[in-house]
């Protein structure tokens, strides 16, 4: 029975870079691409972090019935969209997953899949590292949205709560202060689930 490992954490907690690293060591998991209609931001590529997508074409997967979860996010840019779809890549009877995403997903994906075939992986920083993180990460964008790191930063400290945390069972964290040393502990963690 294949499982998906589901990455999470608060904004600029690392999970992206951990991501990625997990995708070049862990070769046998496959992974799940979500969609976005969301600007690309730079050095982001089609079909790597996101589908990025127009509403249309979120429209017709939600014609078909296809929508596993979708979440809309009013930012002071306008509404961003992300949803995963069952679009035929998904086959947990063949193949084990790794996917990123946040709780709310997390919690879509238990109730279509089922939650023992997800694993949850949450990821955890310090607030004020955390902050510095996405500050230094806006200030490298060519039209940095400091309003939007803003309301990312405060929107995940309510998601991402003590309360919710528990309401889902997630106990198991994973503190990226070095990060190698977290990307160890949870290819540990991985393996010990196969």
């Amino acid at each position: 029975m294949g499982k998906i490992f589901y990455l999470m954490g608060k904004s600029s907690s690392g999970k992206d870079t951990i991501f990625k690293e997990l995708k070049k060591r862990m070769t046998f998991l496959h992974t799940v691409t979500i969609y976005t209609t969301r600007p690309m931001r730079e050095r982001e590529r089609d079909g790597e972090e996101y589908f990025f997508v127009g509403e249309e074409t979120l429209e017709n997967f939600q014609r078909a019935g296809r929508v596993i979860e979708l979440r809309e996010y009013d930012t002071v840019h306008g509404i961003w969209k992300y949803f995963t779809a069952d679009d035929g890549r998904i086959r947990l009877n063949e193949e084990d997953y790794l996917m990123i995403g946040t709780l709310e997903s997390y919690e879509k994906l238990c109730g279509y899949f089922g939650q023992k075939r997800i694993v949850p992986i949450y990821v955890e920083v310090e607030d004020g590292e955390r902050l510095s993180r996405a500050l230094m990460r806006e200030r490298l964008q060519e039209e940095p949205k400091y309003a939007e790191m803003c309301r990312r930063f405060l929107a995940d400290t309510i998601d991402f709560s003590e309360v919710n945390l528990k309401r889902f069972g997630i106990d198991r964290r994973f503190q990226n202060v070095v990060l190698e040393e977290c990307i160890q502990e949870i290819m540990l963690y991985i393996q010990n689930y196969l």
